[in-house]
């Protein structure tokens, strides 16, 4: 199991940058691919077509999400931390992601890269 630390910056405010990951009409428009999501803890959620697959945990509109990752049977869950700064001209994504499976490990830093921020930022770009 390894862990993944990154941040972002997407130019966009907090609280749009937030819908745009709580939202499920929302994520469709910047992934191109169906999801499943509410924007309320304890519910389940899937993106591209159920590549992910999780729970919502915590929910702070503008400023956090905590989400579960379900990666099969695992001793420790998988827990994804989304933290939103605002800065002058965008927002500062602060993303933690523990206990990633050592086989997914690669898959799954270069998807967070290249797919779903890489995504956010084409997205917003200006």
């Amino acid at each position: 199991m390894k862990d993944f630390k990154k941040y972002y910056e997407i130019n966009t405010s907090p609280d749009i940058l937030y819908s745009a990951l709580t939202n499920a009409a929302t994520i469709q428009l910047w992934s191109g691919a169906t999801a499943v999501m509410e924007p309320l803890e304890g519910t389940e959620f899937s993106l591209w077509e159920d590549s992910i697959v999780g729970k919502n945990i915590t929910l702070v509109p503008g400023k956090k999400i905590v989400q579960e990752w379900y990666f099969g049977e695992q001793p420790e869950p998988s827990i994804v931390t989304i933290l939103l700064h605002e800065m002058k001209n965008g927002t500062s994504v602060e993303l933690r992601h523990s206990n990633i499976p050592d086989d997914d490990y690669e898959n799954i830093t270069s998807g967070w890269t290249e797919n779903y921020f890489g995504s956010l930022m084409d997205f917003y770009r200006e």
